[in-house]
């Protein structure tokens, strides 16, 4: 049973194991997949087995099989050796960088070939439900042409269609009963749609969690059979942006070249800088921006930096332009609210790559929407670092399983809150913000406890919130470097900043603005202060910080203790 994510190992084990008399045969159950179609994604992604098309699932119902990707392995008896997963690199929540731990296909081969008993027969299998013929009910109470498809249609369809993030379409009925099995799963779970702020603290614009009334309309037509109802009582089909979420934009400018990103990187792929000129003679106002990578499937992130000088400076205020990332929206802004982007200035792709087993080349490109009038305030986006883990002096230990750390912004003059992004990596635990006000009241304003590197979402507040001046943003996060983390590379290593996946960060994104501030002065410079270190001076770090990061991770894995001290909280 194929499944994308594993191709690229489904490949290497056939190149491996074809010449040992082992054969592959890749089996599509789905019954919302066309034979058409299967060969069509067999041709698109170069597979060299045989692929076939399960017609009404009798081949998956005679073998057991539930979802996708799953493994049956037959010996020349016809007697079924090894039936779950290809290994457990992937599953539900996770993905273990670098390799796997266990490679379940290949040592049931191994065995089997060496005359052996498979010594793990049987494992589970994490992935979508095979969609199987199902037969609904003619009507019902609820329907989905009266209820359910408004559902979807509000809820799910924005990534749930083709060219979008999501693995499947849910635009039609057919859809919709294809996957019934696996919307009841990730709807009774809690994992779809993808949020995951605690509801305690703060309303956001961009909530994407299902009403309870919602929840319960789903779960009752997947109850009582599905019901299909009557074709006009459909909500007309909802119309989507073709290309841009953001509406046509006024400009759009592509990195001048492709980058050619390869198959594998065994030391991954340095950040790479690429700018561009739009030529502005003049400040331009952009209210809206929204980045589109060439190659989605190796863009792990991008983020516009504008350029004001000769150099690219990483200390200056108001830098950040837009982002992509995971479960990230572009840039819109407010009537009256934009980002400046200063006569002369240069915009920078700042483009994080992770190789997926294919080489692919991007060319990744921004749309910007310019303000029609000149903004009241302009927007800041700034970050909230942990200077104490920038600057080497904290570290993650090894197992540790809950290690705190905190950072710090104080608003010298009143100012407005538009939203919050937490950034940790693979090791991120949790993370919260908090308000501490001048009169010393605290306010929780986002809690993040289960931290999800792969959906890094901004929060919207839905309302500007008024920061009055000595008002103290507050963030503290968790992490988990213990083997009970199955997204851990290695937790046998002590953590340091770093930029690539396998290393972290402590970083809270927030937007802001003064609301005293004229937006054609310049940005006010003091609200990095009250921090113990400014933001200033904590980008003149060494240009060999990587290097020196490489020394003491080094030096200290050889004693098995830090380098400097460091606290752990159980």
């Amino acid at each position: 049973m194929l499944n994308n994510q594993y191709l690229p190992v489904l490949i290497e084990l056939h190149k491996e194991y074809s010449s040992k008399d082992v054969a592959f045969v890749g089996i599509n159950s789905n019954t919302q997949d066309s034979r058409e179609r299967v060969a069509v994604h067999a041709r698109q992604n170069a597979i060299p087995f045989p692929v076939v098309k399960d017609v009404g699932n009798k081949v998956a119902d005679q073998l057991g099989a539930r979802r996708t990707p799953e493994v049956i392995v037959v010996d020349s008896n016809g007697i079924i050796r090894y039936q779950g997963r290809i290994d457990d690199q992937f599953g539900i929540g996770y993905a273990r960088p670098g390799k796997p731990t266990r490679r379940d296909l290949a040592e049931a081969l191994d065995e089997i070939l060496a005359g052996k008993l498979v010594s793990v027969p049987k494992t589970e299998v994490a992935g979508c439900c095979i969609g199987r013929v199902a037969k609904p009910k003619e009507n019902g109470q609820i329907t989905y042409a009266k209820q359910v498809s408004r559902i979807l249609q509000n809820n799910c369809q924005e990534c749930h269609r083709p060219g979008q993030i999501a693995p499947m379409s849910l635009l039609t009925f057919e859809d919709a009963l294809a996957w019934s099995d696996t919307i009841r799963e990730v709807i009774t779970e809690g994992r779809m749609p993808p949020w995951y702020a605690d509801p305690h603290y703060g309303k956001f614009s961009n909530d994407r969690r299902l009403s309870p009334e919602d929840k319960e309309t789903l779960l009752s037509w997947l109850d009582n059979g599905t019901p299909r109802g009557d074709d006009k009582d459909l909500p007309p089909p909802r119309r989507y942006p073709k290309v841009w979420k953001i509406g046509e934009p006024d400009l759009i400018l592509q990195m001048p070249k492709p980058f050619e990103v390869p198959a594998k990187a065994a030391d991954g792929i340095d950040y790479q800088y690429i700018m561009v000129d739009p030529g502005f003679k003049e400040d331009r106002w952009v209210q809206a921006a929204e980045i589109r990578p060439g190659a989605p499937a190796v863009v792990h992130h991008s983020v516009v930096l504008v350029q004001a000088g000769e150099k690219l400076d990483l200390r200056a205020t108001g830098i950040v332009l837009c982002g992509f990332g995971p479960g990230e929206m572009p840039m819109e802004l407010p009537e009256g609210l934009a980002k400046k982007v200063p006569a002369g200035a240069k915009l920078v792709f700042q483009m994080h790559y992770t190789p997926n087993g294919k080489a692919q080349s991007d060319q990744t490109c921004v749309g910007l929407v310019f303000a029609k009038k000149p903004p009241r305030h302009r927007v800041i986006t700034a970050p909230i670092y942990s200077l104490p883990f920038l600057w080497l002096i904290d570290k993650i230990p090894p197992g540790a399983e809950n290690h705190k750390m905190e950072s710090e912004q104080v608003f010298w003059h009143d100012a407005h809150l538009l939203n919050f992004m937490p950034h940790m990596h693979l090791r991120g635990k949790d993370f919260t913000f908090e308000a501490i006000y001048p009169d010393g009241k605290k306010e929780i304003l986002l809690s993040v406890p289960r931290y999800d590197f792969n959906w890094q979402s901004i929060y919207r507040l839905a309302e500007p919130l008024a920061l009055p001046k000595y008002t103290k943003i507050h963030c503290i996060a968790h992490f988990d470097n213990s083997a009970n983390n199955p997204n851990n590379p290695d937790p046998k290593k002590w953590v340091y900043w770093g930029y690539q996946t396998w290393d972290e960060m402590m970083t809270g994104w927030i937007d802001y603005y003064y609301d005293d501030e004229n937006p054609q002065d310049n940005v006010r410079q003091d609200s990095e202060q009250g921090r113990g270190m400014s933001v200033q001076d904590a980008y003149k770090m060494p240009a060999s910080l990587n290097t020196m990061q490489g020394k003491q991770a080094a030096e200290a894995d050889a004693q098995n203790k830090p380098s400097s001290k460091t606290e752990t909280t159980k």
